[in-house]
Formats: C-alpha cells, sequence, structure tokens
C-alpha cells in the first residue's frame, strides 16, 4: 500500500509540474542590431528571431503548411522581414538590400543593408516581426553608430503590441 501511495504521488506531482509548465506564459523575444558602419556610412542590421516562430507567422500570414521544405522558403522569408522591419527619415523609406539569411542553433539570422549613406539621429525603426502572430513578442534594436558631427552613440529601442514604431535619439558616449 505504501508503494502504491508514494507512486501516486510521484505521479500528482509529476502531473502538476507538466501542468504548471504548460499554463505558465510564454514570452517571445526577438533581437536586432542597426550599426552604422564607419567606413561606408552604410546601415548594417543582424536579425535574430526562433526559426519556429518566423515560420509560424509565415505559416499563418499565408494559411500554408511552412517549413524548410517549402518550394519558396527563401523567397517568403525574405519577404516576411522586408513587410515587417522598415527604416525612414523624414517620412521616406530608407531602401534595404536584402542580403540573407542562415539558421543556426533553431534562429534565423537575417541580414539587411542600406547602400546610400545613413546616419542614425532622427530614424524612425518600424518593427513588427513576430508582434501580430505573438501578441506576447518583445522585439529589441541595438543601434550604434556617429551623428552628423561625428560623435559616437548607441542604445536600444523596444517594439511589442502597444509599439510597433520608434525613432532613434542619440545617447551620447560620454
Amino acid at each position: 500500500m505504501l508503494k502504491v501511495l508514494s507512486k501516486l504521488l510521484i505521479a500528482l506531482s509529476l502531473y502538476s509540474g507538466l501542468v504548471a509548465v504548460a499554463t505558465s506564459p510564454t514570452y517571445f523575444f526577438g533581437l536586432s542590431d542597426l550599426t552604422a558602419n564607419p567606413k561606408t556610412k552604410h546601415l548594417e542590421i543582424i536579425h535574430q528571431f526562433t526559426s519556429h516562430g518566423i515560420e509560424n507567422a509565415i505559416a499563418e500570414l499565408k494559411q500554408i503548411n511552412f517549413s524548410a521544405e517549402h518550394k519558396y522558403y527563401n523567397l517568403y522569408i525574405q519577404q516576411y522581414f522586408e513587410q515587417k522591419f522598415s527604416l525612414e527619415r523624414n517620412k521616406i523609406q530608407i531602401p534595404l538590400t536584402w542580403l540573407g539569411f542562415e539558421i543556426s542553433s533553431g534562429k534565423i539570422i537575417a541580414y539587411q543593408e542600406s547602400k546610400q549613406q545613413n546616419f542614425l539621429p532622427q530614424i524612425v525603426v518600424k518593427n513588427a516581426i513576430l508582434i501580430d502572430t505573438y501578441p506576447k513578442q518583445v522585439n529589441t534594436v541595438n543601434f550604434q553608430g556617429k551623428d552628423l558631427k561625428g560623435v559616437a552613440f548607441f542604445g536600444s529601442l523596444t517594439f511589442d503590441y502597444r509599439r510597433k514604431e520608434a525613432i532613434i535619439v542619440a545617447q551620447r558616449d560620454h
């Protein structure tokens, strides 16, 4: 009887642990780095998001089964990032060139850059990557570069379901 009771308690403990994990809130995080290359003055962007999250978002948007085996996998990944992330200055979109992406350790690491000279201050960043698919998604855009006077600055912007657009304001490096 003691063995049966002991096994029952262990089973109940495991079950309540599984229920706690299943009902606990799930948070999603994405990271983008936006750097003004000091030599070319071009903006270089590196995004890191879970590949599973991006694939689910595309599947939901296009109402398809979507995975790495899909015929248009690379194209749909590119289109998704181009639609969900953009930069503007003075209400004019800054053209970004898609350089490609790689998958590493369950993450999609995507690369973009501007071909024209750009400085970071006063750029409007629009970032809705995964936010429409996952209400608890939080995206961070870290930026670093120099202002028009050549003074270094850096900072971060945070995006979520309440905020999909923010402006870069210089925080001077003293």
